[in-house]
């Protein structure tokens, strides 16, 4: 499905769907109950552009708005059906609450793919691997800061021995992806460790945040993770960007504003992969 988008849109950009009633523009501003009328303006702005879009669930949950969240989901699948959806909602637990969340990205919501905290071990991701089709994405290294206290870490003081993220990377590449159903996040504030985990899993799909808003560099997010032949893409990655695009226009042009800062990501993205 991500590379069918990549193709049939051109682009790496994923549209993060964040709605903050209180940052909407005009006779929306505050207004919780226009949540679907937002996002679905946004979504409807960016249909052709896009790799992918991916509502964070907080952002709804907090207002009583997942039953927008539900016809939000229904509303994508009828305006761009190639375009994957990837809930961001970050789940890890056991394995029995685990496959209660899967219900809940896969059956309710109707995601293509979930974003997991992958902190639990195995039992906690393998519920959602027995959808087929479906995917999941583990937190690799991410782009908050506070990402060092744990995922730069050492396994142990044995020379040699990987970075906590890097052993993550090694697992989702190897035992864990029993189906070729895993991907990893990786932040677009650092570069290095991009390319780092692209050597690790080499064809695995990468979800970047962090550009935009977070100040993560679009050019060398795609020299450090995208990779691709004569033939097409072999790596993909999917390049999210939430704020500088939702938020592009205070204005009544909220919609037309956010389909030029998609084009413009799209553009900058597509000239660094060239």
């Amino acid at each position: 499905m991500l590379r069918a988008a990549e193709r049939q849109n051109g682009s790496m950009v994923c549209v993060g769907l964040d709605p903050e009633p209180a940052r909407f523009p005009g006779a929306l501003r505050g207004d919780a109950s226009r949540i679907f009328d937002f996002c679905a303006a946004i979504v409807e702005a960016t249909a052709d552009l896009v790799i992918a879009f991916k509502p964070q669930i907080a952002y709804f949950a907090a207002h009583r708005a997942e039953d927008q969240l539900e016809r939000l989901m229904a509303h994508m699948r009828q305006v761009a059906p190639g375009v994957p959806v990837i809930l961001d909602a970050k789940r890890g637990d056991i394995g029995s609450t685990a496959a209660q969340y899967a219900v809940e990205a896969f059956e309710r919501y109707g995601a293509d793919a979930v974003t997991l905290s992958p902190f639990m071990g195995f039992d906690s991701v393998e519920p959602y691997l027995k959808y087929h089709g479906k995917g999941a994405f583990l937190l690799c290294r991410t782009s908050n800061p506070g990402g060092d206290d744990l995922q730069s870490q050492r396994l142990s003081s044995v020379p040699g021995e990987p970075l906590l993220y890097e052993h993550i990377a090694g697992l989702a590449n190897n035992t864990w992806n029993l189906n070729g159903q895993l991907g990893l996040v990786v932040g677009a504030t650092y570069p290095a460790e991009i390319e780092r985990v692209r050597a690790i899993a080499p064809t695995l799909p990468l979800l970047i945040p962090g550009v935009g808003a977070q100040g993560g560099d679009a050019a060398a997010t795609v020299k450090a993770g995208w990779r691709g032949d004569a033939q097409g893409t072999v790596a993909p990655i999917i390049v999210n960007s939430s704020r500088a695009i939702l938020y592009a226009s205070a204005g009544e042009d909220f919609a037309q504003a956010a389909r030029r800062e998609a084009l413009k990501t799209r553009e900058l993205l597509q000239a660094a992969r060239a």
